[in-house]
C-alpha cells in the first residue's frame, strides 16, 4: 500500500478497477457503475500515455472523469416513464376497455359475470340480467367495469 502512495497506480490498476466496475454494473441494477468503469479506464489510458502522472492527478483525473460522465449519462439518458405512471403492466383487464361482452350470470348488487373470449370475469355495473350485451368501461384490479350497450336508443336489458 506504500507503494502505491509513493509511486503512484500503475495504469493497469486502473484497468482492473473498471473491469470490477463493469462486474458491478451486471450484478446490480441500474446504469451508474458502468459510466464510473469507464472513467477508470479513460484514468487508466491517460496513465499509459503520460507515465509520470502523479497518483494525486491519476485520482483527480478519475474523479473529474467520473462526475463528467455520471453527469452526461443523466443529461443525456433516454427519457422513461415515470414508475408513478399507469403503463398497465400486469393488468390484463386495461386491455379489455371498450371490448363488448355478454353477460353469463345477472349483475345483482353492482357484481356479476361475463364471457370474454375463452373465459369468465367478474364485473361490476348496474342492475343487468344475464344475456345483456354489455361494453367494458374501466378495470379495478381482476374486475371489469361495465354499461349496457344501448341499441336504438333503448338499453337491451331483460
Amino acid at each position: 500500500m506504500d507503494s502505491l502512495l509513493t509511486d503512484g497506480f500503475v495504469f493497469w490498476h486502473w484497468w482492473v478497477l473498471g473491469f470490477a466496475l463493469l462486474v458491478a454494473e451486471i450484478l446490480t441494477p441500474g446504469t451508474f457503475f458502468m459510466w464510473v468503469g469507464f472513467a477508470a479506464f479513460v484514468t487508466g489510458i491517460a496513465a499509459w500515455a503520460f507515465p509520470g502522472m502523479s497518483w494525486a492527478a491519476e485520482i483527480v483525473s478519475f474523479a473529474l472523469l467520473s462526475l463528467v460522465s455520471v453527469g452526461l449519462w443523466f443529461r443525456f439518458k433516454p427519457l422513461t416513464r415515470n414508475d408513478a405512471e399507469d403503463n398497465g403492466l400486469n393488468q390484463r383487464g386495461r386491455h379489455t376497455i371498450g371490448r363488448e361482452l355478454t353477460l353469463v350470470s345477472d349483475i345483482e348488487n353492482g357484481i356479476g359475470q361475463a364471457r370474454l373470449d375463452d373465459s369468465v370475469w367478474r364485473v361490476a355495473g348496474p342492475t343487468l340480467k344475464a344475456g345483456t350485451r354489455v361494453r367494458v368501461t374501466g378495470c379495478d384490479g381482476a374486475t371489469l367495469q361495465v354499461e349496457a350497450i344501448a341499441h336504438h336508443g333503448v338499453e337491451h336489458a331483460h
